[in-house]
């Protein structure tokens, strides 16, 4: 029984991860955006390592 509850909690807790990681994806893809039609390269680049990082973790989660 305790193995079936640490199991749920467990996820739960991806799936409030997942939501949190697809939130932070879009935030960083309309700050992509702006960096676009400012044409600022450094922020740019900024938003594709932080949009990898996200990647990443969603391919971990098993949620992309």
């Amino acid at each position: 029984m305790k193995q079936l509850m640490n199991t749920s909690l467990k996820k739960v807790g991806e799936k409030e991860r997942t939501a949190y990681l697809r939130l932070e994806m879009d935030y960083e893809l309309s700050t992509l955006f702006e960096a676009l039609e400012e044409k600022n390269e450094k922020k740019m680049k900024e938003c594709k390592q932080k949009l990898e990082k996200i990647r990443q973790e969603l391919v971990k989660l098993k949620a992309l």
